[in-house]
């Protein structure tokens, strides 16, 4: 079996391993990998096919991560209206606890609410923003 050849089945069991974990890193090495049957399809030597696909491998996976933190990360779940029709709703809040928890009735049933970090817990009108397990996530309005 030739370099080249071995080199196409290893990406593509990278490429098939990533498709069972959902890693897209996986994807990047099979780039290096790719990479390598190219330079033993051109007839480079084994130490250069190691030396190529390591380094286009760590390229692509060094140049996704910045690419990825870079972009600010989409919102939550949780948070989005066409998922959850309570984000939005305004509720009353009469009184705050000390643990900065509170309980209205909301929707006819009673709900714990949670502040959004960095709020006063003064009563009055606040907006729901997210579900968080069965809590509300409230700021202030």
């Amino acid at each position: 079996m030739s370099d080249s050849t071995l080199w196409w089945l290893l990406a593509g069991s990278a490429i098939a391993l990533e498709l069972f974990t959902g890693t897209f890193y996986l994807l990047m090495l099979a780039v290096g990998m790719a990479a390598a049957a190219l330079a033993a399809h051109a007839g480079a030597g084994t130490a250069v096919q190691l030396v190529c696909a390591a380094v286009v491998g760590s390229a692509a996976v060094v140049g996704w991560y910045a690419i990825k933190k870079r972009n600010p990360a989409s919102p939550s779940v949780r948070s989005m209206r066409s998922v959850n029709l309570d984000v939005g709703e305004i509720i009353q809040v009469d009184e705050w606890r000390s643990d900065g928890s509170a309980t209205v009735k909301y929707r006819g049933a009673q709900w714990s609410v949670l502040q959004r970090p960095g709020n006063d817990p003064v009563p009055g009108a606040y907006r729901v923003t997210e579900l968080v397990g069965n809590r509300l996530l409230v700021e202030k309005v």
